[in-house]
């Protein structure tokens, strides 16, 4: 996200505020890099809802997608085996990096084989699949949260030791797994039979699931980079400087570093997921409106202490994904 707030929730709260009376050419210092508009205990509850509602439905999905593999025959089955192999890979060397807690990088790992097995194909490799988009955005983001490490430090504004927390994970990739299952058909169909016009599903949901992973990209890296190197950034909606960390301030390196790496995760996606050049733009696109949504909501909403910073990068997530489905509606007949 541009607004540059730490991607943990619980560890190292942002900065927030700005005083009253402050001018355009001075930071707001009326708040430590320890205070949040939203109390703690609302934060937690907000949380700990999006853990309870998509743990279930994740592992739901999960549970379904080897049942419709022990259906298609020996070839899904065995897509479905390599896929759960890569998912435990991945989520244990998460762990061992650092890089999320236990319980993070097995949700991690949930929405990691729902994407994997959904938009792969037995046919070809594991890796011609969201897997890789995937582990672009990991090694985009750990890279990020580790550049500038000791500045973040002494502004308190690093992440835990721990790693990230699994409402963290979820807020960012949970609807990316959402999107590569049978809820994902599910919106598209939905949504033609709101507008009365055809998508072929199966080259819509690997653009969702690009769009939203791009999101994630940027929203982290955005945040990263500009709290370690990009110095005082400007509120959004007021064009103030303000503090490093708060609440939907953005700084221009900040902005430009995410929105690269969006570009980077989606242009991988051309070759995993098998799309053209424009499909590939049009999750780009959607990634970056997303970007600027979130930082929208956390100079509005967040400011306000109405949204803590995990539902904040779940909605956004969901935005960029709508986004995309809005703009394959309209331009899918020049892509096709």
């Amino acid at each position: 996200m541009p607004r540059e707030t730490p991607p943990n929730a619980y560890a190292d709260p942002n900065p927030d505020g700005q005083a009253d009376g402050q001018t355009d050419s001075h930071p707001s210092t009326s708040s430590s890099p320890g205070s949040k508009p939203i109390s703690a205990s609302r934060d937690r509850i907000q949380s700990l809802s999006l853990l309870w509602i998509l743990v279930p439905v994740l592992i739901a999905l999960n549970l379904q997608a080897w049942t419709f593999s022990l259906t298609r025959g020996h070839a899904l089955r065995l897509q479905f085996i390599e896929s759960l192999g890569l998912s435990l890979l991945f989520a244990a060397t998460v762990k061992l990096l650092k890089a999320a807690t236990l319980p993070a990088a097995l949700c991690g790992g949930l929405v990691c084989l729902l994407i994997a097995f959904y938009t792969g194909s037995p046919r070809l490799t594991p890796m011609h699949s969201g897997l890789s988009p995937l582990l672009e955005l990991f090694i985009l983001t750990f890279a990020a949260t580790r550049a500038g490490q000791a500045r973040k430090q002494r502004a308190r504004l690093a992440e835990s030791r721990r790693g990230r927390s699994a409402s963290q994970v979820l807020a960012n990739l949970g609807a990316a797994g959402l999107l590569s299952s049978a809820a994902g058909a599910w919106l598209v169909q939905a949504a033609e039979t709101l507008t009365g016009r055809f998508l072929f599903i199966p080259l819509a949901i690997p653009v969702l699931v690009l769009a939203v992973l791009a999101q994630a990209t940027a929203d982290t890296v955005s945040s990263e980079i500009g709290q370690a190197f990009g110095g005082p950034p400007i509120m959004l909606t007021t064009f103030k400087r303000m503090l490093p960390g708060t609440d939907g301030a953005v700084t221009l390196l900040g902005t430009a570093a995410g929105l690269f790496g969006a570009a980077l995760v989606a242009a991988v996606g051309i070759w995993a997921l098998r799309l053209s050049a424009a499909q590939a733009l049009i999750a780009l696109a959607a990634g970056s409106a997303g970007l600027f949504f979130d930082s929208l909501i956390g100079a509005t909403a967040e400011r306000q202490g109405w949204l803590g910073n995990d539902l904040v990068n779940f909605f956004s997530t969901c935005f960029a994904a709508l986004t995309a489905l809005f703009l394959l509606f309209c331009f899918s007949p020049r892509i096709g």
